[in-house]
């Protein structure tokens, strides 16, 4: 079944068109659907809606059942390979 579409005109300056396009190439997507796609997600943002990418990463974690005191041991354990690796960063001759 089709998606029922209006077609409007609006005017907008160069650099909003430039930006569209870009979208719309990085998406491989027509300008018109990278238009829809920013206006959803703009959509989301104001509304205070979850954004999908947040919303799946609320559901993974739901479905880890992970326990607050199991996650801040992870938290810290993974706190403390980034300063012994940034620290064995630091030691390398440059």
């Amino acid at each position: 079944m089709a998606t029922p579409t209006v077609k409007t005109t609006y005017a907008l300056d160069l650099q909003t068109i430039r930006s569209l396009e870009r979208l719309a190439r990085r998406w491989n997507v027509s300008r018109s659907e990278a238009l829809r796609r920013a206006i959803r997600a703009s959509a989301e943002v104001v509304s205070g809606a979850p954004l999908e990418s947040v919303d799946a990463l609320d559901r993974l974690q739901r479905a880890l059942r992970l326990e607050p005191q199991a996650a801040e041991r992870w938290s810290a354990a993974v706190r403390a390979q980034r300063r012994a690796s940034s620290l064995r960063g630091e030691q390398r001759p440059r």
